[in-house]
């Protein structure tokens, strides 16, 4: 089952989301047809959008 929160900038988590996030934490990740792994290449991609999106930060 999938939870979504959506906050806005500055908004804090109520105890009720920080206690739904710690339980998901306990559940491994299960991917299937719909939800794959990300293919090595995907990864490099990712990697590469993380590092752009970071440096525009600074």
């Amino acid at each position: 089952m999938t939870k979504i929160f959506i906050i806005e900038k500055g908004q804090k988590f109520t105890e009720e989301q920080l206690k739904q996030v710690e339980e998901a934490k306990k559940y491994s990740i299960i991917f299937d047809e719909d939800f794959q792994e990300l293919s090595p290449a995907m990864k490099a991609f990712k990697s590469a959008v993380v590092q752009r999106n970071h440096n525009k930060k600074i």
